[in-house]
This record gives C-alpha cells, sequence and structure tokens, in this order.
C-alpha cells in the first residue's frame, strides 16, 4: 500500500481509504440493512491489508454505518491502527427544532457522544462538518460550530477538524480561507476536473498545508464500468510491463493519484472483490503522486470528451425552468437520467434520486402545467422527458 503525508498534522495515512457509505446490503421489501457479517469481513480485512484510513458519517446507512464500522475494528487491536474520520451535518445540529444558538452546539455535542458509543472509542480522528455549502455555511458561522469543535479538541474527543464540501469553487475557497482547518474533503475525478469545487481546490488546499481527501473518484461506481466507445479508447493504451489494458476503475483512480496534493482517496466498496481490487491498484510501484505521462493525460482527457457527449437529454442545468410550481429539480431529474445513459449503469442514479424524492423534488410532482417549457432555451418537451427519466429513475431501497 502506498502512504501520504496528511497534511500538517504529521500523520501517514494509506492512499487508498475505505469508504462506509456503500457496505454490503441486505434489501427485503422497501427496506435495507447493512450485511453486518460481510461488512465486518471487509473493513477488517482492509485494515489488515495496509488500509489505515477509514471514513463513515452520521447519516450513512440510515445511520448504522459508524455503528458498523465501530463493531469491526473493536476487534483484534485495529482501532488503535487506523485512522477513523466521521461527519455531522449543521442539519442534525437543528433537528431538534430548538432555534440556534446554545442549543445548536448541545445538539451538536449530543450528537458526537452519540458517534463515539457507536464507534467504540474514545476519540475520533477527525471530526468534519459534513457538506458545508452556500445554505449553510453564514449558520454555521453565526452558531459558533468550529469554536465547538476546538472545544471537543481540547477535551480530547476529537484530534482533527475538517469539513467535506459539494458545490462550486468560490464558496470552496471562501470556506478554506477562514479557518485553519485539518482537512478537507471534496468530489473530484476525470468528469468533474471543471465541475464541483474544480481542479483548482486541489491545488489551494495544497498551498495551505491542509489535509485533501478525495471523494467520488469513481462518480458513485460510474466509471467502473465504461461504455464501448470509452473502454476503446482505454484499450489504446498499455502499460509497460502490464498483461492488459487497465480497468475503467484504475484509470480514474490514476487521474486523483496524480494530484501531489492529495492525501488519501476515498472509495466507498460493496464487495469483497471490488476491495482486493482497489488495495492492489493502490499497492503498485507506480501509484504515487505525478504517475501519468502526457498520453496517458491525453487519453484520460478523450475519455471525458467522450463520457460528456453521451448524454440523451440536451439539459444545460441552467435552471431557466425554475421555479418548478409543485417543486420539481426539473435539471437535478435530467442530470440522473443523463448519467446513467453516460455512464451506462443506473443504480448509482437511481440511488441519488431516492434522495431527490424524500426532498419532494422528484418527478412524480410534475403535473404537466408546461409552464417549464416556455422558458427553456433548449426547447426541451421537458413535461414528457420528465416521464422518461422518472420511470427509469425510480425504486431504490435503502
Amino acid at each position: 500500500m502506498q502512504y501520504r503525508n496528511y497534511g500538517k498534522t504529521g500523520y501517514q495515512v494509506s492512499a487508498f481509504g475505505m469508504g462506509c457509505m456503500r457496505l454490503p446490503r441486505i434489501v427485503t421489501g422497501d427496506h435495507s440493512d447493512v450485511d453486518r457479517e460481510k461488512a465486518w469481513e471487509m473493513i477488517r480485512y482492509a485494515a489488515d491489508h495496509g488500509v489505515n484510513y477509514f471514513d463513515t458519517a452520521y447519516g450513512y446507512h440510515n445511520k448504522t454505518s459508524e455503528e458498523v464500522l465501530g463493531e469491526a475494528l473493536a476487534e483484534g487491536g485495529r482501532r488503535e491502527k487506523v485512522k477513523i474520520v466521521t461527519k455531522q451535518p449543521f442539519g442534525t445540529m437543528e433537528d431538534l427544532k430548538t432555534g440556534g444558538g446554545k442549543n445548536v452546539l448541545d445538539n451538536a455535542r449530543r450528537n458526537l457522544e452519540n458517534t463515539l458509543r457507536k464507534l467504540r472509542t474514545d476519540y475520533i480522528d477527525v471530526y468534519l462538518i459534513h457538506n458545508i455549502g452556500k445554505s449553510t455555511w453564514e449558520d454555521i458561522k453565526k452558531n459558533k460550530v468550529i469554536e465547538e469543535y476546538e472545544k471537543f479538541r481540547a477535551e480530547g474527543l476529537i484530534r482533527g477538524i475538517g469539513y467535506s464540501y459539494h458545490g462550486d469553487y468560490p464558496t470552496f475557497k471562501e470556506v478554506l480561507d477562514f479557518y485553519s482547518w485539518d482537512m478537507c474533503q471534496i468530489q473530484q475525478n476525470l468528469i468533474d476536473v471543471e465541475r464541483e469545487a474544480t481542479e483548482e481546490a486541489i491545488h489551494q488546499a495544497g498551498k495551505k498545508g491542509c489535509a485533501l481527501v478525495i471523494m467520488e473518484p469513481i462518480r458513485g461506481g460510474n466509471l467502473a464500468f465504461p461504455p464501448a466507445a470509452i473502454q476503446a479508447i482505454y484499450d489504446e493504451y498499455k502499460a509497460p510491463g502490464a498483461k492488459a489494458p487497465r480497468s475503467g476503475v484504475e484509470w480514474a483512480f490514476r487521474h486523483v493519484i496524480n494530484y501531489p496534493e492529495v492525501s488519501t482517496i476515498l472509495s466507498g466498496v460493496t464487495t469483497m472483490e471490488q476491495l482486493k481490487d482497489n488495495i492492489e491498484i493502490f499497492s503498485k510501484p507506480d501509484a504515487v503522486p505525478n504517475c501519468l505521462n502526457d498520453e496517458e493525460k491525453k487519453i484520460i482527457t478523450r475519455a471525458r470528451e467522450k463520457y460528456l457527449s453521451l448524454k440523451s437529454i440536451p439539459c444545460t442545468a441552467c435552471e431557466y425552468c425554475l421555479p418548478c410550481p409543485k417543486g420539481v429539480n426539473i435539471p437535478g431529474v435530467f442530470t440522473r437520467y443523463n448519467d446513467g445513459v453516460m455512464f451506462g449503469t443506473f443504480d448509482p442514479s437511481r440511488r441519488a434520486y431516492m434522495f431527490q424524492t424524500r426532498s419532494n423534488q422528484d418527478a412524480s410532482l410534475c403535473v404537466g402545467c408546461r409552464a417549464c417549457e416556455k422558458k427553456c432555451p433548449q426547447h426541451i418537451e421537458i413535461t414528457a422527458q420528465l416521464k422518461v427519466a422518472h420511470e427509469r429513475l425510480k425504486g431504490w431501497v435503502e
């Protein structure tokens, strides 16, 4: 296993970090539970084969992921050998509807204490404010959440303070510059180079000496099974000494391995086969910063361009169609559908659509008023396409 420096903390962490958001599941009707026996086996295998970084969060797997991770690592003295990172969203600090201020901080402490019990540990190596964004950042500052995290650290309950982020670069930079964070976590992959926080976020985190963790390097699993047109591009390149062309997974990982500013790269694994494959990729002698040559970079650029050409609904996410009178997130629906078409697999899109449905933004709410179609600069038949997308995306159980 390759290891990297973790910002200014002095930690050395495995370049591959095991994400615990996509653990194996047992689905029964409209409900699912973590398959604990399989999950424990995978977590312990990872810890015994060089992985010393495990990432989870308060809400993963219906608030059971932390518990499963804690159970797995409590056996065999593994807890002391690894770094555990978990996250609390600002929304859970408000979930008692207490109106902010001191009560938000009381809730944050209560949630942390509950997390420590679930993880069967006295401390968390790095504790994140989860999914900071434009909608929550001002409230986080106003309620002095960072100051409360500093109290947690002074008490020995946590050892590092960080944040995870999905969103545009300007807000990311504002948050990064506001505080001397121990780490930050962003989505980045060969598709999202100029989306999400963009490649510039990677460079800025490196300049500040902040540990940088990459999530979604496989785009929720979408990049694992390239369509034939993409695989043909990959097959043009054969690494020296390799017996076969690289898989889509390895190309995706190597894209982010290449950045010297990156501390660790998370991947949520569902099967032992996936886990072993990931460990093998990150254990190769050349799985190191600046590993890509010019030819490989060109291959990745061509693959990205080809992926982006495969969309079927010509939505540009300009949002001129919004607001929908019924609350449908029209660009969000089309993005999920186009991702399924682009990547040749709909399961990650269906899972993402489940969350959109829970927040009452899904296409089933469309009443066919067609107000959106009058505003669409691409002249998309939005009402009809929403029905197509909904039928393809509905039904994920978790």
